[in-house]
């Protein structure tokens, strides 16, 4: 070792030898070398499920304890981690941000707070059953220890970028909000299933709530993340994002939109591998 290091000192270097030591790691040809054939996994068992802010939580009671009643029926058979959304409360502390000029690192620290309301509401609800509320530290490793220790983990679904989010291709809106923080949490810990729980059936070519007519409305039950990118709809019924994450995605291969709003039976036969809902793939 002290040869080594002296070695290194010669050299104008104080550090322990590597095979990267003298690679450039903006180098595409050598960053391409590092691909592996088969990514570790570290939970292959849960099933991420993000509740929606707008769509479902915003709505209250109505919305809510049916998907509450149906969580309890289904985690016992399966493991799952739920993530919440932010929704309308998020949407007016960025308009006053937005009104009042700020960037969008501090917009994506303010929004950040209604998603753990969120999860702090939805934990309060489930606390009888198992339910409780994580944060984005050391717990993420124990989640399947949670899991079989009969708890459901819940956490928010804002991802931890705050003053480091990246700017925003149109506005000031943070582009990586809480869609995109469950995509980033399911890809990274290797997930069994990523599932979006929406008010709407699914994808669709326009924003059903905005279609003057049936007509004018297109569905996608199963559609390629490429042939959505080559799509270029204006309007998506997740974060925009999502769609070049899950082209260098490297455990998610597919995440599915399903309308619990109407049908929170479809939690259960999304989590059974049934095709409800919308479903998009690498």
């Amino acid at each position: 070792m002290g040869k080594l290091i002296k070695e290194n000192e010669e050299k104008g270097r104080l550090h322990i030898d590597t095979p990267m030591m003298g690679e450039s790691l903006v180098s595409k040809k050598f960053l391409k070398q590092t691909e592996a054939p088969e990514y570790f996994r570290m939970h292959p068992d849960i099933n991420v499920l993000k509740i929606g802010g707008q769509s479902i939580m915003d709505r209250g009671a109505k919305a809510v304890l049916p998907i509450v009643d149906e969580l309890i029926k289904v985690k016992d058979e399966y493991k799952i981690l739920v993530m919440t959304g932010g929704g309308t409360r998020a949407r007016h502390v960025y308009n006053i941000g937005v009104d009042l000029g700020m960037p969008t690192g501090i917009l994506s620290k303010l929004g950040d707070k209604v998603s753990w309301q969120n999860a702090e509401m939805l934990s309060a609800l489930l606390a009888k059953h198992g339910g409780v509320k994580i944060g984005h530290g050391d717990n993420l490793e124990q989640l399947t220890m949670f899991c079989r220790l009969g708890y459901l983990p819940i956490t928010y679904g804002i991802p931890p970028y705050g003053f480091f989010e990246h700017p925003a291709e149109f506005g000031s809106i943070p582009p990586h909000r809480t869609d995109c923080g469950a995509f980033l949490l399911a890809e990274n810990i290797g997930a069994r299933s990523l599932i979006y729980l929406k008010d709407e059936k699914g994808l669709f070519s326009k924003d059903p709530k905005k279609a003057k007519k049936a007509e004018e409305l297109t569905f996608y039950d199963k559609i390629s993340v490429q042939e959505l990118i080559d799509l270029d709809l204006d309007d998506l019924v997740i974060e925009r994002p999502i769609l070049e994450m899950m082209k260098r995605s490297k455990c998610l291969k597919q995440l599915q939109i399903i309308d619990a709003l109407n049908h929170p039976d479809y939690i259960m036969a999304a989590l059974n591998g049934e095709h409800v809902g919308t479903i998009i793939y690498k």
